[in-house]
């Protein structure tokens, strides 16, 4: 009798532990209180903030912002872009603590590390927006194109390059500028690595479902919008790609 009493009672411990984790699920993953297009707007908004040169984003890095996300964070957009210095999302939005998760990596190539970074980011924390944003005159895509499939003398630049280059054949094929013009991008290079800028972007937006069955879930239950978006370098503006 005793021994089933303990029994009981254990099970009953565990029943409760379990309730208690399934609960902390659920709200890890309740939805969150802005939509996707809200998010985007708000991005939009933002980023017509910056460009106008009227940035309040830094309101929202003071010490009573920083003190309240201390223990969680409910970041409402999730962005991929470049690594480029001159490419810094938070300014782009005029964003503060706590608003957007971002992650930066050369031609924004989604490896298994970043795709990790962004399903943590769309399941845990509820982001409900998903941006992959390339930019004006990329390096990154640059050397892809002046590689020409072969090496740069570095595997690891080899390595960007390679997740690329699809994008590059991609670009021959779909670019404006390179209709019948086979030699487009030796022709009219400036030209055609903007195409394949734009290229890179909307493929890795497009893949993201292909390559990650929880990011596919969340699209098809609409819990998560995936953009494709361009930066100009130029005068600041931030484009949606279709």
């Amino acid at each position: 009798m005793l021994k089933k009493g303990i029994m009981a009672h254990v099970a009953a411990s565990l029943g409760i532990v379990a309730l208690a984790a399934g609960l902390a699920f659920a709200s890890s993953h309740s939805a969150s209180a802005v939509s996707p297009e809200e998010a985007l707007q708000k991005l939009m908004d933002g980023n017509k903030h910056y460009v106008d040169n009227k940035l309040t984003g830094s309101k929202l890095c003071d010490l009573s912002t920083r003190a309240s996300l201390a223990n969680s964070q409910k970041p409402y957009a999730i962005i991929l872009t470049c690594s480029d210095s001159r490419v810094p999302p938070e300014l782009i939005f005029d964003k503060g603590l706590g608003e957007i998760f971002v992650i930066r990596v050369a031609g924004n190539i989604p490896d298994p590390i970043v795709l990790g970074s962004i399903e943590y980011a769309a399941e845990h924390l509820g982001s409900p927006l998903m941006m992959v944003m390339g930019h004006e005159r990329c390096g990154a895509v640059t050397a892809a194109v002046e590689a020409k499939g072969k090496t740069t003398g570095s595997p690891n630049i080899d390595a960007i390059v390679k997740a690329i280059a699809p994008n590059i054949r991609k670009a021959v094929r779909d670019c404006d500028v390179c209709k019948n013009d086979k030699k487009c991008a030796e022709t009219k290079k400036s030209e055609f690595v903007e195409c394949v800028i734009n290229t890179n972007a909307k493929t890795v937006a497009a893949g993201l479902t292909k390559k990650s069955a929880i990011l596919n879930h969340l699209v098809k239950e609409k819990k998560l919008k995936i953009v494709a978006a361009r930066y100009d370098l130029d005068d600041g503006i931030v484009s949606i790609l279709k």
